[in-house]
């Protein structure tokens, strides 16, 4: 009898971010909060909003952890604290280090707006090692061209953030971990890279088949560790493969990720404060803490 190489399969549920913006939630879930050290994964869209609209993700601060955006459609202008002004487009990958405190704002620029914006994407978080958490903020944007690719039987991957397939994205990491866009033609078979202890795939569209089980889009696999994993897609396919070392214990409040409650709590009274920064560019409002916000759902 062969070994079950799944760990569990895990939906994304709908969150509605305003003004007909919806996301599917996949991280943190009640069945498992992180894989390696990715604590959160939201897929965005697709979304067609109505003329004259745009997303509209005001200013807001993050800790301890960094934001790491990638989109297939739309564009998205990022500005933050450090003053940083860049617009992302498919195919480049945005990170941003949030380390002791940063703040940021995500928006469809004015020129999506006219027609009504379509925003398309993936937006993870990372959670720093504990000896990192507090280093000073950072961002990077990595251009398309910049990003690896390779060709792995009927599979196109891209490697996006850290190492898989014997190639490393430039991106800079803070702990090993992988990242990978991932296209597989009508039956091609992938195996998952062995080096890492925590795998997991998101399906995007398509449908493969693990264990005997067939998959469709807006679910995540997360594999047994030290496992041998091979995914057949069932049709042409479009996944994401995440993972890495496991990062250890983390708290999770609104935007901010720590290893303990005390540094939520110190970072909940200085954004309530005003001691975080501003975006420049971005000042006429601002995300206020929700004081009745519980444990991320």
């Amino acid at each position: 009898m062969s070994t079950p190489t799944l760990e569990r399969a895990i939906p994304g549920r709908a969150r509605d971010l305003g003004d007909g913006f919806q996301v599917r939630r996949v991280l943190p879930a009640p069945q498992r909060m992180t894989v390696g050290p990715f604590i959160f994964f939201d897929h965005m869209g697709p979304v067609q909003l109505a003329a004259g609209h745009g997303m509209d993700v005001r200013p807001h601060p993050h800790i301890g952890l960094a934001t790491v955006t990638w989109l297939f459609d739309g564009e998205v202008l990022h500005r933050d604290s450090l003053g940083s002004e860049q617009l992302i487009r498919p195919g480049e990958l945005n990170w941003m280090t949030a380390g002791r405190g940063i703040v940021h704002s995500e928006r469809s620029p004015t020129s999506a707006r006219a027609s009504g914006a379509h925003v398309h994407g993936l937006q993870l978080w990372v959670a720093l090692p504990d000896a990192l958490e507090a280093i000073e903020p950072a961002f990077q944007h990595v251009a398309a061209d910049a990003l690896p690719e390779v060709d792995v039987g009927g599979a196109r991957l891209r490697v996006l953030a850290g190492s898989a397939y014997g190639v490393e994205s430039p991106a800079q990491v803070h702990s090993p971990l992988f990242y990978v866009d991932a296209r597989l033609a009508a039956g091609a078979d992938l195996e998952l890279p062995m080096e890492h202890t925590q795998r997991a795939l998101y399906l995007v569209g398509g449908a493969v088949a693990c264990d005997g089980t067939t998959y469709g889009p807006g679910t995540m696999l997360v594999f047994q560790p030290g496992v041998a994993v091979r995914i057949r897609a069932l049709e042409a396919t479009h996944m994401v493969l995440l993972g890495g070392a496991p990062i250890g214990q983390r708290h999770i409040w609104w935007n901010f990720v720590a290893s303990t409650a005390e540094r939520i709590e110190a970072a909940k009274a200085a954004w309530r404060a005003g001691g975080f920064p501003s975006v420049p560019g971005d000042t006429a409002e601002f995300i206020p803490l929700p004081e009745d916000f519980g444990r991320m759902k």
